[in-house]
């Protein structure tokens, strides 16, 4: 008998036109059942994909990276390691109980060339395209986290 599992899905990916495989990463939670979040990929051999979707929960996973995979707990196509580091950077915004419209930030992050993917209401991941759009990003987030608009976190664990 298999342990039964849950799985966050992505709706919209951002490049989900170059994607054509869905990929699985655990998500290593202690207070939680098995969760796995669904990656979109762009398959690039037997065990190698390119990352389609900007990660919800995933850290040092990136949008472009090249990560290989491997069958884990019964499961095929589960990720195992980044192999080609894209270069890119994710952050992620919660908005929880803010009245402040989540239009209005998510229209200035793309004003700044950011990619964007909603979980929900309140969990946008966010990607940037180098270390300085990251900067930029960055900077924009944490003056509204300081206004208490927001609260965000980078997708590196280190």
């Amino acid at each position: 008998m298999t342990e039964a599992s849950e799985f966050v899905v992505h709706r919209d990916p951002v490049w989900r036109e170059r994607s054509n495989f869905i990929i699985n990463a655990e998500l290593l939670e202690a207070d939680r059942p098995r969760r796995f979040e669904q990656i979109f990929a762009k398959q690039l051999g037997e065990d190698r994909f390119e990352v389609c979707c900007i990660p919800f929960f995933l850290y040092d996973i990136a949008l472009g990276d090249v990560v290989v995979t491997s069958a884990k707990g019964g499961r095929k196509y589960v990720v195992d390691k980044v192999v080609e580091p894209s270069g890119r950077y994710v952050f992620r915004v919660w908005f929880g109980e803010t009245v402040y419209p989540r239009d209005e930030i998510a229209e200035k992050l793309g004003e700044f060339g950011a990619l964007l993917e909603w979980s929900s209401v309140n969990l946008l991941a966010v990607d940037a395209r180098d270390h300085a759009h990251a900067q930029q990003v960055a900077d924009y987030l944490a003056a509204a986290e300081a206004d208490g608009v927001l609260m965000f976190e980078t997708g590196r664990s280190a």
